[in-house]
């Protein structure tokens, strides 16, 4: 199979994927495949609204529609870092000490409110969003691919919650807000709840892992020529520049974009990266990882307006689709 073929087949089982989600989340199908291309990138994503718009449950679908194995971790003030990374026991029947693990070792984590969680317990994902592995008692547990965290997250000003540290907000590949329903996909959502007659939901399981592996693997293979590159790159300095902003997006940010971008041109049908891609991408890809100067926060300026704006100043280059469909054959 070429590549193109690799990626028209792996784009049309995405397509079934979002279908079969968004029978159950009404009226999101943007945000729906914003979430899709966060975890075919292979990326953590946080997930910031207020309560009551789905967060979980969008994790719980995509799950269930991906055939991955699936936990969920409620964050609250008194969970313990060994209550997620597991730990080690006295085995009486064997007179030895026996690691069990916790509920990281899946392949798919719901860290619901993860920012109601103290920062000690939060830390004990960085590890393992970054390394793809824990560290109980110097013994390091490797974590079976793939491994991918879809937080959620209550805005700050509610009551009880911990900001998260730039550290490790900086490892969520993008941030997503759902938002409320329009008024006719709140009143589908109502007529839908009654023909179920039910409040459980389940979302038809699309592909087993294996095939999410290849879907992955595919985006790998997605062509993203020098002067896509270098747009890339020029957005995330222009973030830097910014006299507004204390801390500007990272190197980890354009590595975001990269990925994203791929993921979104697979999505596409495409195998080569447009700057269309980039410009979808970059306000979810980037607004997270910018610190705004604190003497600026009240005048209700924020990460993602200064994404947008660096996307207005950075020229966007002229891609030849053709030659950039050439150049991804021949890779």
């Amino acid at each position: 199979m070429n590549i193109s073929d690799m990626v028209v087949q792996a784009s049309d089982k995405c397509h079934e994927i979002i279908s079969s989600v968004s029978k159950i989340i009404v009226g999101k199908d943007d945000e729906l495949q914003f979430v899709l291309m966060s975890l075919i990138a292979d990326g953590h994503l946080l997930l910031e609204d207020v309560p009551g718009v789905a967060k979980t449950l969008t994790a719980q679908c995509f799950a269930q529609a991906l055939g991955l194995g699936f936990k969920r971790i409620q964050f609250v003030p008194d969970l313990l870092p060994g209550d997620i990374t597991g730990s080690t026991i006295y085995d009486t029947k064997h007179a030895d000490f026996k690691f069990k693990p916790g509920p990281v070792f899946a392949n798919l984590i719901l860290a619901d409110e993860v920012n109601r969680g103290t920062p000690k317990t939060q830390s004990a994902l960085l590890e393992a969003m970054q390394e793809r592995q824990v560290t109980v008692e110097g013994q390091s547990y490797v974590l079976d691919p793939p491994f991918l965290v879809i937080a959620t997250q209550n805005p700050l000003e509610f009551e009880g919650t911990y900001p998260l540290p730039e550290a490790q907000i900086d490892r969520f590949i993008a941030r997503l807000r759902l938002g409320y329903p329009s008024p006719e996909a709140e009143r589908e959502i109502l007529s839908r709840r009654q023909d179920r007659r039910t409040d459980r939901v389940v979302a038809e399981q699309i592909i087993e892992k294996p095939e999410f592996l290849q879907i992955q693997n595919a985006v790998e293979h997605v062509y993203v020529s020098p002067e896509i590159q270098d747009y890339m790159v020029s957005i995330t300095t222009e973030t830097r520049k910014d006299r507004r902003v204390q801390l500007g997006a990272s190197p980890r940010g354009s590595l975001a974009l990269f990925k994203l971008s791929r993921a979104r041109a697979l999505m596409q049908g495409r195998d080569f990266v447009v700057p269309d891609d980039v410009k979808a991408i970059a306000v979810g890809a980037l607004a997270h990882r910018i610190l705004l100067r604190p003497e600026l926060w009240a005048e209700r300026i924020t990460g993602e307006s200064i994404v947008e704006d660096a996307l207005e100043r950075v020229p966007v280059p002229a891609v030849d689709s053709s030659q950039a469909h050439a150049a991804s054959s021949a890779e």
